[in-house]
């Protein structure tokens, strides 16, 4: 049986660090580090992210900035609540929670974030220093997905990785984070041919597909490590509804070497990243002042 990467218990330890982090930090600096999380509508999913998300500020000392919009909100009206929040000397993360209902240009409004509050790493500029290789804010999925590697002592240097997924949130930046701890890495996606021959090379297999265990035990070599980015609701014949990832899990347990499971895994990753990256901001923010 795989080992299981634990992400809620690896979440649990980070944000007790960055919670003795900000009580240092707040004697020094005379203030709390801030994060303003922007949501538009009521998509159920959403809502619970984001009340993660300030839960998990409260615990570490952050002083939560949400704003919540009903669906009919105008670009116009968010573009002016982000020039507000790029401006406000308390706020040092913004994160704008995605997806937005149809009407919006998403890309529009996390272009026009200020950059070094850019908390999600989502801006051009955020997203041009990963690829160069250089500091700068870290998407918080793929940046969580990195740390359980290195919870688990995964060895990157030299193993095959397929990622399957080619989004900006999770696919693309995951890639290149995998490059430069000197994986060998391979993108899938809805248009590749011969998947499976291609996931059974992986030393390791990222799966962000958005589509419920579709990656299958055959479909992995004995011994690889599985990292499931997805989470989908799916309903059983009886109506009752649950939680699963993009792979199959019990099956890919049997098989790998080491898995994250779905809720549980990547999941709390994501906020503990987000927490991790307004911290940055504001120390950084104060060492600059």
């Amino acid at each position: 049986m795989a080992n299981i990467i634990d992400g809620k218990a690896l979440a649990k330890k980070m944000q007790r660090a960055i919670a003795e982090e900000v009580a240092q930090l707040q004697t020094k600096y005379g203030r709390p580090p801030g994060l303003a999380v922007l949501m538009v509508g009521d998509n159920p999913a959403s809502a619970a992210y984001v009340k993660n998300k300030e839960t998990a500020c409260q615990k570490a000392g952050i002083t939560s900035f949400g704003k919540h919009f009903p669906t009919s909100a105008t670009q116009a009206e968010l573009e002016q609540v982000i020039d507000q929040l790029n401006a406000d000397d308390r706020v040092d993360g913004i994160l704008i929670q995605l997806p937005l209902p149809a009407h919006l240009d998403a890309i529009a409004l996390l272009n026009r974030l200020d950059p070094d509050k850019d908390a999600d790493g989502l801006h051009p500029l955020n997203l041009g220093k990963l690829v160069r290789g250089e500091d700068g804010l870290r998407s918080c999925t793929p940046a969580g997905v990195m740390e359980l590697l290195a919870e688990a002592k995964i060895e990157l240097a030299g193993k095959n990785a397929v990622v399957l997924g080619r989004s900006i949130l999770v696919g693309k930046p995951v890639a290149m984070m995998l490059l430069e701890a000197n994986a060998t890495v391979t993108i899938a996606h809805s248009r590749t041919k011969n998947l499976a021959e291609i996931t059974r090379q992986a030393d390791i297999v990222i799966a962000a597909i958005g589509r419920p265990e579709m990656i299958t035990a055959d479909m992995i070599k004995s011994g690889a490590v599985v990292i499931d980015v997805g989470i989908n609701r799916v309903t059983d014949s009886e109506g009752k509804s649950r939680l699963v990832g993009d792979v199959d899990y019990a099956g890919l347990s049997e098989v790998a070497s080491y898995i994250t499971p779905v809720p549980g895994g990547v999941g709390p990753m994501t906020v503990t990243m987000l927490l991790h990256n307004t911290v940055c901001s504001y120390r950084r923010k104060f060492a600059n002042s």
